[in-house]
């Protein structure tokens, strides 16, 4: 048996190895790097992003700077000057604290530093690692600050950097990071450039700080919170019950300017909306907690986004008092249009009375004497169906009344009508006798086999998605243009994932302009999507996109399932809607639609279409 095994590793490989945790993609180093500056009191930060951050990552800040000694000392593992032993770990008022970050990141990369203190007489410092080798030290000429610069992301892990997503998804998420540092740092002016686009942030109020950065009159949507307890101090804004949104709603939780993830306190905001919203949609919240340090612990995650707090089930119902206190104060009060005009109204004298109204009435009008007055249903998507008027409604035809009209036809020589296709595969076929709807949702039909129930949304769904999967693969798509173009604008993020598929968008037929008001403008859509909106369907498709990064390549290039995934969204929001009367030929139609096709039994995501009730089921039932 060998003995004397144990052996302590490298401080390389332990730095490579904590970089695992710390370092998950480009994103993480901007947080690290972004936090740092802000530990050493910059009032600027500035980030210059090259090729979504695998060429180059460089934050640059007016903060105190580091000395020569410092600057070293920044890189050797669990070196800090936030903390100087365990007790300082419960009065934490940095966002770093444990050391592995800088060591971490230099092990994967080249990093260079350059910094000083601005102090007269010093000098300041460019030092420069790759793969935690220092590789030059000396000094230069530096203003009061620092600037960091990455290079060469896991140029020594190739695997990690193998699995890394395209630039587009990598500085999707880039944006979404930087989102939220500018967020929770409202008093700093922050600023980002990634070669294609800059965004510039000033130093100012939360509210303004959330305009800045999501645009589309946000800051309009929001009633704030405030509560202040000798507990917690909670602050910030909450969007009202209207402007609840089916996707991507902007949540953020932060505590002592630091995000947070904590689903406990995310149950007890969205508790204060049940009732106000309908169950597919949540609020937008924009919340700040502010604690006693030491009632909390932030080290319990490398990334230090998960926090326990000692008096969590305490601090539940402050914020749930706080939250349904600003719903009932600004929320639930409509608001008052001050530029409206006001309608004069002349003044009543002493002793006179208002007339009362005069009432036309006709007493020869009776309301069952007038002819039935109904509108035809509307039809299929591409179909339109006037309004029409009549007195009484024509007598039903009764099976026998069909089966006389047909032998009538064989007797005068008329040729007998074509055999109908089949709506059930070859073995079960038969034409439906007759399609009947119930509940405004399902299809009914009887089959040789029994009766098949039908959800009519889901089958239209079915019948949308194949034939725009077949156009796309004909390449045979319509597109049509509209005559009012539909405006969107979009945050970092989104554009971002506009760039990776706009020309996917072109195939499906969607064609996007940008405008000189820095707006998106849709000029033309799928024929399919008749009565969607548009502007719906393409920010559902760029959701997608952020949602779902795995499915683009290293090379950009988006797989097949990022069209069959924007075929079904387009479908969706094509497809007829339960609780809609369909007339008897479109039942028809859309039955032999979907029984055409070669699987008509499940949507594309998985969901029943049909259901069949056999005529042994049906037995059984009555006995």
């Amino acid at each position: 048996m060998k003995t004397d095994v144990i052996r302590l590793l490298p401080d390389s490989v332990a730095n490579q190895i904590a970089a695992g945790e710390v370092i998950q993609r480009p994103a993480s180093v901007l947080k690290e790097l972004v936090e740092n500056a802000v530990d050493a009191g910059a009032t600027e930060i500035r980030v210059f992003v090259k090729d979504a951050g695998r060429t180059l990552l460089q934050v640059t800040d007016n903060g105190c700077g580091m000395s020569e000694t410092d600057a070293r000392m920044a890189f050797e593992r669990h070196a800090t000057s936030k903390i100087s032993d365990a007790a300082d770990l419960f009065s934490l008022s940095t966002m770093g604290f444990r050391g592995e970050a800088l060591p971490s990141i230099c092990a994967i990369s080249e990093v260079e530093v350059l910094t000083g203190t601005g102090e007269e007489g010093t000098a300041g410092t460019r030092l420069v690692i790759r793969g935690s080798r220092v590789e030059t030290q000396e000094p230069c000429a530096h203003m009061r600050g620092t600037s960091m610069s990455v290079r060469d992301l896991f140029f020594n892990v190739p695997a990690r950097r193998k699995f890394l997503k395209s630039d587009s998804v990598e500085l999707s998420n880039l944006m979404r990071e930087f989102e939220r540092l500018a967020l929770v740092n409202n008093h700093i002016r922050m600023s980002i450039d990634t070669g294609s686009r800059r965004i510039d942030l000033r130093a100012t109020t939360l509210k303004q700080r959330i305009h800045d950065i999501w645009k589309n009159n946000l800051n309009m949507q929001l009633v704030p919170v405030n509560v202040d307890t000798s507990l917690i101090r909670i602050e910030g804004f909450v969007s009202r019950p209207e402007f609840a949104r089916r996707r991507n709603p902007l949540q953020f939780l932060i505590v002592n300017g630091r995000n947070m993830r904590h689903p406990y306190f995310h149950k007890a905001v969205m508790s204060c909306f049940e009732g106000l919203i309908a169950a597919d949609t949540q609020p937008c919240y924009f919340l700040k907690f502010s604690v006693d340090p030491s009632t909390i612990d932030v080290n319990i995650h490398p990334t230090k986004n998960e926090i326990k707090f000692e008096y969590e089930q305490q601090i539940w119902p402050i914020l749930v008092a706080a939250v349904k206190a600003a719903l009932g104060k600004y929320a639930a009060v409509p608001s008052i249009d001050f530029d409206t005009d006001v309608v004069p109204v002349a003044p009543l004298h002493p002793g006179e009375s208002p007339d009362a109204p005069a009432l036309d009435i006709s007493a020869d009008y009776n309301p069952f004497t007038q002819p039935d007055v109904f509108e035809t249903p509307r039809g299929m998507p591409g179909q339109v169906y006037e309004p029409s008027r009549r007195k009484e409604r024509p007598a039903a035809r009764g099976w026998e009344n069909l089966y006389r009209d047909f032998m009538q036809q064989q007797s005068e020589g008329a040729p007998a009508p074509p055999a109908p296709e089949p709506l059930l595969p070859e073995e079960d076929a038969s034409l439906p006798a007759l399609c009947l709807q119930s509940g405004l949702k399902y299809i009914i039909t009887v089959t040789r086999e029994g009766v098949v129930v039908i959800d009519q949304h889901r089958a239209h769904v079915k019948v949308l998605y194949e034939n725009c999967m077949r156009e796309l693969s004909r390449q045979e798509g319509v597109s049509q243009r509209v005559m009012f173009p539909e405006s969107i604008e979009l945050d970092a993020a989104r554009q971002a994932a506009l760039a990776a598929v706009t020309a996917d968008l072109s195939r499906l037929g969607f064609e996007l302009e940008y405008d000189e008001e820095r707006l998106w403008r849709i000029t033309a859509v799928p024929g399919m999507l008749k009565g969607a909106d548009p502007k719906d369907v393409v920010m559902r498709i760029l959701d997608s996109v952020c949602e779902f990064s795995a499915d683009y390549g290293a090379d950009g290039a988006p797989a097949e399932s990022m069209l069959s995934r924007a075929a079904l969204l387009m479908a969706r929001a094509a497809a007829i809607k339960g609780g809609r009367r369909l007339a008897e030929g479109e039942m028809e139609h859309l039955v032999g639609e979907l029984f055409s096709l070669p699987d008509p039994s499940l949507t594309p995501d998985g969901h029943r279409v049909y259901a069949l009730l056999t005529s042994d089921a049906i037995a059984g039932m009555l006995p």
